[in-house]
Protein backbone atom coordinates (compact mmCIF):
# COMPACT_ATOMS: atom_id res chain seq x y z
CA UNK A 1 0.00 0.00 0.00
CA UNK A 2 1.73 3.28 -1.04
CA UNK A 3 0.29 5.72 1.75
CA UNK A 4 1.65 8.86 -0.04
CA UNK A 5 -0.47 7.58 -3.17
CA UNK A 6 -3.74 7.77 -0.72
CA UNK A 7 -3.20 11.07 0.16
CA UNK A 8 -2.26 12.56 -3.09
CA UNK A 9 -5.26 10.53 -4.38
CA UNK A 10 -7.61 12.73 -1.85
CA UNK A 11 -6.14 16.43 -1.98
CA UNK A 12 -9.53 18.52 -0.31
CA UNK A 13 -9.26 15.25 2.38
CA UNK A 14 -5.64 15.73 3.11
CA UNK A 15 -6.32 19.93 3.11
CA UNK A 16 -8.77 19.24 5.72
CA UNK A 17 -6.78 16.76 7.78
CA UNK A 18 -3.86 19.25 7.59
CA UNK A 19 -5.87 22.02 8.74
CA UNK A 20 -7.65 20.35 11.39
CA UNK A 21 -4.34 19.31 12.99
CA UNK A 22 -3.18 22.80 12.60
CA UNK A 23 -5.91 24.12 14.43
CA UNK A 24 -5.41 21.68 17.17
CA UNK A 25 -1.46 22.56 17.45
CA UNK A 26 -2.88 26.28 17.98
CA UNK A 27 -6.08 25.50 20.33
CA UNK A 28 -3.41 23.30 22.39
CA UNK A 29 -0.99 26.20 22.54
CA UNK A 30 -3.12 28.31 25.12
CA UNK A 31 -4.19 25.42 26.71
CA UNK A 32 -0.53 24.10 27.91
CA UNK A 33 0.39 24.74 31.20
CA UNK A 34 3.43 27.18 31.77
CA UNK A 35 4.71 27.49 35.16
CA UNK A 36 6.62 31.14 35.58
CA UNK A 37 8.98 30.19 37.74
CA UNK A 38 9.29 26.13 37.35
CA UNK A 39 11.28 23.99 39.87
CA UNK A 40 14.70 22.85 38.31
CA UNK A 41 17.71 20.82 39.59
CA UNK A 42 20.42 22.95 38.70
CA UNK A 43 23.58 21.46 39.80
CA UNK A 44 24.96 24.29 41.46
CA UNK A 45 24.90 24.98 45.38
CA UNK A 46 26.08 28.09 47.17
CA UNK A 47 27.74 28.05 50.67
CA UNK A 48 27.91 30.85 53.05
CA UNK A 49 29.23 32.03 56.29
CA UNK A 50 28.71 34.97 58.36
CA UNK A 51 30.76 36.67 60.91
CA UNK A 52 29.49 39.49 62.37
CA UNK A 53 31.82 42.90 62.09
CA UNK A 54 34.88 41.13 60.22
CA UNK A 55 35.91 43.03 56.75
CA UNK A 56 36.06 41.53 53.32
CA UNK A 57 39.57 41.06 53.91
CA UNK A 58 38.78 39.33 57.08
CA UNK A 59 36.62 36.66 55.74
CA UNK A 60 38.11 36.23 52.02
CA UNK A 61 41.33 35.53 53.98
CA UNK A 62 40.19 33.44 56.88
CA UNK A 63 36.72 32.27 55.80
CA UNK A 64 36.55 31.58 52.02
CA UNK A 65 39.95 30.51 51.54
CA UNK A 66 39.45 27.32 54.18
CA UNK A 67 36.15 26.96 52.86
CA UNK A 68 37.39 27.08 49.16
CA UNK A 69 40.18 24.70 49.74
CA UNK A 70 38.03 21.87 50.94
CA UNK A 71 35.34 22.26 48.82
CA UNK A 72 37.15 22.64 45.51
CA UNK A 73 38.44 18.79 45.93
CA UNK A 74 34.69 17.51 45.85
CA UNK A 75 34.28 15.90 42.14
CA UNK A 76 33.21 16.71 39.27
CA UNK A 77 33.35 20.64 40.47
CA UNK A 78 33.52 22.47 36.99
CA UNK A 79 33.49 26.29 38.44
CA UNK A 80 33.65 27.84 41.82
CA UNK A 81 33.96 31.62 42.80
CA UNK A 82 33.47 33.21 45.91
CA UNK A 83 32.43 36.58 47.28
CA UNK A 84 33.07 38.55 50.43
CA UNK A 85 31.91 41.56 52.21
CA UNK A 86 31.39 42.97 55.60
CA UNK A 87 30.73 40.01 57.88
CA UNK A 88 29.89 37.71 54.84
CA UNK A 89 31.13 35.56 52.42
CA UNK A 90 29.56 33.12 50.06
CA UNK A 91 31.41 30.14 47.23
CA UNK A 92 28.87 29.59 44.46
CA UNK A 93 29.92 25.92 42.74
CA UNK A 94 28.86 24.62 39.50
CA UNK A 95 28.81 20.85 39.03
CA UNK A 96 29.10 19.12 35.90
CA UNK A 97 25.39 18.81 34.48
CA UNK A 98 25.96 15.23 35.21
CA UNK A 99 26.41 15.20 39.09
CA UNK A 100 23.10 14.11 40.79
CA UNK A 101 22.59 16.98 43.13
CA UNK A 102 21.53 15.59 46.31
CA UNK A 103 25.20 13.72 46.09
CA UNK A 104 26.71 16.90 45.36
CA UNK A 105 24.68 18.32 48.76
CA UNK A 106 26.23 15.38 50.48
CA UNK A 107 29.63 16.41 49.30
CA UNK A 108 29.55 20.03 50.31
CA UNK A 109 28.28 18.99 53.88
CA UNK A 110 31.13 16.91 54.51
CA UNK A 111 33.28 19.56 53.21
CA UNK A 112 31.76 22.25 54.90
CA UNK A 113 32.47 19.83 58.22
CA UNK A 114 35.96 19.03 57.20
CA UNK A 115 37.05 22.72 56.91
CA UNK A 116 35.26 23.73 60.25
CA UNK A 117 38.71 23.23 61.91
CA UNK A 118 40.79 25.70 60.24
CA UNK A 119 37.68 28.46 60.49
CA UNK A 120 38.67 31.54 62.94
CA UNK A 121 36.41 30.43 66.31
CA UNK A 122 34.59 34.43 65.87
CA UNK A 123 32.29 32.29 63.61
CA UNK A 124 30.01 31.37 66.18
CA UNK A 125 27.75 28.93 63.18
CA UNK A 126 28.56 26.48 60.85
CA UNK A 127 28.39 27.74 57.69
CA UNK A 128 25.16 26.89 55.96
CA UNK A 129 24.48 25.57 51.73
CA UNK A 130 21.03 25.90 49.64
CA UNK A 131 20.76 24.29 46.32
CA UNK A 132 20.32 26.56 43.60
CA UNK A 133 16.12 26.83 42.47
CA UNK A 134 15.15 30.13 40.47
CA UNK A 135 11.71 29.47 42.31
CA UNK A 136 13.76 29.55 45.77
CA UNK A 137 14.26 33.11 45.31
CA UNK A 138 11.99 36.13 46.23
CA UNK A 139 9.51 37.32 43.27
CA UNK A 140 8.76 40.95 44.99
CA UNK A 141 11.65 43.12 46.64
CA UNK A 142 10.84 46.39 48.31
CA UNK A 143 13.03 49.08 49.29
CA UNK A 144 12.36 51.34 52.33
CA UNK A 145 13.74 54.93 52.86
CA UNK A 146 12.82 57.49 55.02
CA UNK A 147 13.58 61.68 55.29
CA UNK A 148 12.96 61.55 58.88
CA UNK A 149 14.05 57.92 60.16
CA UNK A 150 17.37 56.73 60.95
CA UNK A 151 18.47 53.68 59.09
CA UNK A 152 17.89 52.31 62.91
CA UNK A 153 14.80 53.15 62.83
CA UNK A 154 13.90 52.36 59.38
CA UNK A 155 15.46 48.53 60.10
CA UNK A 156 13.23 48.10 63.46
CA UNK A 157 10.01 49.36 61.41
CA UNK A 158 10.55 47.10 58.67
CA UNK A 159 11.51 44.15 61.21
CA UNK A 160 8.55 44.56 64.03
CA UNK A 161 5.87 45.96 61.65
CA UNK A 162 6.35 45.54 57.79
CA UNK A 163 7.84 41.46 58.03
CA UNK A 164 5.28 40.70 59.74
CA UNK A 165 2.37 41.60 58.08
CA UNK A 166 3.62 40.88 55.33
CA UNK A 167 4.15 37.29 56.59
CA UNK A 168 0.76 37.12 57.47
CA UNK A 169 -0.14 37.51 53.62
CA UNK A 170 -2.00 34.23 52.11
CA UNK A 171 0.66 32.44 49.54
CA UNK A 172 3.64 34.30 50.77
CA UNK A 173 6.05 31.73 52.01
CA UNK A 174 8.78 34.29 53.71
CA UNK A 175 9.92 37.61 54.22
CA UNK A 176 13.19 38.56 54.82
CA UNK A 177 15.58 41.76 55.37
CA UNK A 178 18.83 42.47 53.61
CA UNK A 179 20.92 45.81 53.21
CA UNK A 180 20.41 47.11 56.42
CA UNK A 181 22.62 49.49 58.65
CA UNK A 182 22.80 47.51 61.89
CA UNK A 183 24.99 49.31 64.73
CA UNK A 184 28.12 48.89 65.12
CA UNK A 185 30.86 48.88 67.83
CA UNK A 186 34.64 50.26 67.35
CA UNK A 187 36.84 48.97 70.24
CA UNK A 188 40.26 50.38 70.99
CA UNK A 189 42.39 47.89 72.14
CA UNK A 190 45.64 48.34 74.13
CA UNK A 191 47.91 46.24 72.89
CA UNK A 192 50.75 46.09 76.01
CA UNK A 193 47.19 44.89 77.52
CA UNK A 194 46.34 41.78 75.63
CA UNK A 195 49.99 40.88 75.72
CA UNK A 196 50.40 41.04 79.21
CA UNK A 197 47.15 38.81 80.10
CA UNK A 198 48.15 36.39 76.82
CA UNK A 199 44.63 37.45 74.84
CA UNK A 200 44.99 37.43 71.20
CA UNK A 201 42.73 39.54 68.55
CA UNK A 202 40.37 36.67 68.01
CA UNK A 203 40.00 36.13 71.59
CA UNK A 204 38.14 39.69 71.62
CA UNK A 205 36.89 39.44 68.59
CA UNK A 206 34.70 35.91 69.68
CA UNK A 207 33.90 37.78 73.30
Amino acid sequence: MNIVAIFTGRPIATTLLAIGIALAGFGALFLMPVAPLPNIDLPVIVVSANMAGASPEVMSNTVATPLERHLGAIANVNQMTSRSSVGSTSVVLQFDISRNIDGAARDVQAAINAARADLPAALRSNPTYFKFNPSSFPIVVMALTSKTLTPGQIYDQASNILQQKLSQISGVGDVSLAGAALPAVRIELNPRALFKYGIGLEDVRAA
